[in-house]
């Protein structure tokens, strides 16, 4: 009987490779195929092995290459086939990394699974921008929420911005606008201070800052793209944040 592979969800950090752990290093370097997302820095691909498969599944806003789905089943397939398989995903794959689904999937189908945490878009893109998410003066929640959900104008997000809070958004440049209208039709203040992180952690990283009601604005102006986040509280205006960096602009 032919041996099982596995499947190691891997965490590739914020795209620096220098912030990738040990363990994920050693699966990369060590894998026989890589699944990767798109928003994985090429430099960090470039570390697996000259004869490693590297098969893309980049997903694009409303387009995606292959369905979740499929993802699962190709996973299962080369691991059946007696593959050891990383799967890359930008981050932590358990922070909106869908890692949950693909880790499910693989316990079902009886192949074992491994995953290796990344630092996550949100710390990492913070800590690169010097913008500290708790701060003892200015905030001590921070919640994570996805700007690109379905159904984004019914989520309840009250009481998850505001004073003594910190809130990250992943995936929302496209829906800059309908999530400053959220926000400010929940009370939260128009002047409340925001910054937008693209590239976080990466050479061509920007950090754009402004108000809530100035972030569409902000997002458009600048031709933000993605991986970009945004970040919305007193942290991100705190005098010690506002450091020298090559490619901050201030709005």
């Amino acid at each position: 009987m032919a041996k099982t592979g596995t499947i190691s969800l891997v965490g590739a950090g914020p795209g620096d490779p220098d912030l990738l752990t040990l363990r994920a290093l050693k699966l990369i370097e060590a894998a026989q195929v890589i699944v990767h997302d798109g928003l994985v820095d090429p430099a960090i691909l470039d570390l697996a092995h000259p004869h490693a498969e590297l098969i893309s599944v980049a997903k694009q806003r409303s387009k995606h290459t292959l369905p979740q789905e499929e993802i699962n089943r190709l996973l299962i397939a080369y691991a059946r086939m007696g593959q050891d398989v990383v799967r890359l995903k930008g981050g932590d794959p358990f922070i909106f990394g869908r890692g949950g689904e693909e880790a499910e999937a693989a316990r079902a189908a009886g192949v074992r699974v491994e995953i290796v945490p990344g630092i996550s878009a949100a710390n990492g893109a913070a800590a690169a921008a010097q913008i500290a998410l708790t701060h003892r003066d200015a905030s001590s929640i921070v919640s994570f929420v996805a700007g690109q959900c379905k159904g984004l104008k019914d989520q309840d997000w009250a009481g998850l911005a505001g004073p003594g809070r910190t809130l990250v958004i992943y995936m929302g440049v496209k829906t800059a606008p309908q999530i400053a209208e959220k926000l400010m039709e929940d009370g939260l203040a128009p002047s409340m201070p925001v910054a937008v992180i693209e590239n976080g952690a990466r050479a061509q990283m920007r950090v754009l800052r402004g108000s809530l009601a100035a972030l569409p604005e902000l997002v458009e102006q600048h031709d933000v793209v993605s991986p970009a986040l945004i970040v919305i509280g007193e942290v991100t205006a705190r005098e010690d944040a506002l450091v020298d960096l090559a490619a901050e602009v201030v709005a």
